[in-house]
């Protein structure tokens, strides 16, 4: 039974001052069940859970607090240990069983005060134990700082709950996007007549900032180009996007009177791409192929250079080229030419082919990747393609790239191939 700490004349405890540590109640009215064989005790609990603005629920046994518990759908559980019919461990435990009310706190109230008691309470999943004669003050404080974390809880289940709905959406958003990127890629294993063409796409995520394309031009001309927009996700596949489309046929930058020189290219990408725009700067790769002749100009802008692969003799780099675009330096870009040869390959890569580690941090290196690509030769387009990805994640030890990884090998099969 209560004891007479707090209690007016009448046996129900007296309101505590405003301002006291007592008075603090949570926020709203909240059903409480009261559960407890002695009406005393029911009737105390009432009249002070009442003062504090909360609805009172009672039952006398474990059975009957089961009953209103899944009818009503109480906030908290005051449950008294020593009952008939049900005690209130074993109505516990139905609780906690009950996936609807199983975050429903219970705080017993009971006479058996030892240790072993209130651990057996606890780890049926009781959230607090109060020993009687309880204090007023002390259950006030309790059910309203139980009350304070339901509502806490219940507040952060919803917000979880409206995170997942958000990042389903992303998910989806996310997916659309990379389908998108991936629809501005070439479609066909053959889209350039006279060359033998193989490619490999890995995003580090579900969008990354790589992309390349081989395009057909006026004549026997056709444009290739490989760029890496800093950065990973949404931000860097947009700027992605929008450079892929300025480098399509009917971009306008490609084509004007007539095929434009890779230089004429970087100028307008320059333009039209300051950092202050995205603030996002991007490397890239481009190349004006005739395919009659085999002859190849191109320059890079920061970009990983090509690596041509005779047929014969040692492979090498198309080091021609510049700085990073975007920053008023376009001017000082240089083209280069090669004429090649049927056999010949050139190879095009983004830094995520080469800037990876092993388990023990290791970097792979530019060299590395070189050295791969030449050893494998022999194989064909496809085949060195699948040598060079599982090299290199062999190298990772099975671990997602950290970065996206694209490589393109362009195999030139001569004029008559191109028929």
């Amino acid at each position: 039974m209560a004891g007479s700490a707090g209690q007016g004349a009448d046996g129900v405890p007296a309101r505590p001052p405003a301002g006291s540590a007592a008075g603090v109640r949570g926020e709203g009215r909240r059903r409480i069940l009261v559960v407890d064989d002695t009406l005393i005790n029911r009737r105390v609990l009432r009249a002070m859970l009442r003062q504090d603005g909360h609805e009172v629920l009672e039952a006398e046994d474990g059975v009957r607090a089961l009953e209103l518990a899944r009818a009503e759908r109480p906030d908290l559980v005051l449950l008294d240990v020593m009952m008939p019919v049900m005690d209130g461990y074993t109505a516990c435990a139905e609780l906690k069983r009950d996936p609807v009310l199983a975050d429903t706190p219970v705080i017993f109230l009971s006479s058996r005060d030892e240790p072993e008691d209130k651990v057996r309470g606890l780890r049926l999943g009781a959230a607090d134990y109060i020993a009687k004669p309880f204090h007023a003050e002390e259950v006030r404080a309790r059910v309203s700082t139980h009350l304070q974390l339901r509502q806490l809880t219940c507040s952060l289940q919803r917000l979880n709950g409206e995170l997942l709905a958000k990042q389903a959406r992303l998910e989806e958003d996310l997916r659309a996007a990379a389908d998108i990127q991936r629809a501005l890629m070439p479609r066909a294993r053959q889209p350039l007549p006279g060359f033998c063409i193989a490619w490999r796409f890995v995003p580090c995520s579900t969008v990354g900032g790589d992309i390349f394309n081989v395009h057909c031009l006026e004549g026997s001309c056709a444009a290739v180009y490989m760029l890496d927009v800093s950065g990973h996700g949404v931000p860097s596949a947009m700027v992605t996007v929008s450079v892929a489309r300025t480098l399509s046929p009917d971009g306008g930058v490609v084509m004007r009177e007539g095929v434009a020189s890779p230089r004429e290219v970087m100028r307008e990408l320059e333009h039209e791409y300051p950092f202050e725009r995205f603030e996002r700067f991007f490397t890239v790769s481009y190349l004006v192929v005739d395919v009659a002749s085999g002859r190849v100009r191109y320059t890079s802008a920061a970009h990983p250079p090509p690596l041509l692969v005779p047929r014969t003799g040692p492979a090498r780099l198309l080091t021609e080229g510049g700085p990073l675009l975007g920053l008023g330096v376009g001017e000082t870009l240089e083209e280069g030419e090669v004429a090649l040869s049927p056999g010949d390959r050139l190879v095009l890569y983004t830094d995520g082919a080469f800037e990876l580690t092993d388990p023990r941090g290791a970097l792979f290196g530019l060299e590395r990747l070189h050295g791969l690509i030449e050893q494998h030769r022999h194989l064909d387009v496809e085949g060195l393609c699948d040598r060079v990805l599982q090299t290199l994640d062999d190298y990772r030890g099975g671990a997602p790239p950290e970065d996206d990884v694209t490589l393109l090998v362009l195999e030139y099969r001569g004029a008559e191939g191109a028929h």
